[in-house]
């Protein structure tokens, strides 16, 4: 709904490890160390190229989410408006969108900082 943001600085998930994913009835949660992601819109595990995974709202996530668990974040990308690429160690990556124009997407907090991203 908002767009990511250009000012969106995710360096501090880089070096750390998935150590939970939540999922909700609209929801699916992420957290990397001190960065938690809350996801209301589709996410795609990614393998050399080719969908290997994914969730939608209102079903449960596909059994390759359990390849997220305890792998360490290599990096990230932001390649538009609308697309976070969070890359995994072992060449996983978890592509986050913000594909509606009406609807929040995607909440990103800090541990130890108020406030959230809302895109």
């Amino acid at each position: 709904m908002y767009r990511i943001p250009q000012e969106l600085e995710l360096s501090k998930m880089v070096g750390q490890i998935t150590t939970q994913i939540r999922v909700g009835q609209f929801d699916l949660h992420f957290s990397f160390g001190d960065v938690n992601f809350a996801i209301q819109s589709p996410v795609e595990l990614v393998r050399n190229g080719e969908v290997v995974g994914n969730w939608r709202e209102g079903e449960w996530p596909s059994p390759e989410f359990f390849e997220v668990m305890n792998v360490e974040v290599t990096e990230y990308k932001v390649p538009n408006n609308r697309t976070i690429v969070i890359c995994l160690a072992g060449g996983l990556e978890i592509y986050l969108s913000d594909n509606s124009d009406q609807f929040e997407c995607i909440q990103i907090s800090f541990e130890g900082e108020s406030g959230a991203w809302v895109i």
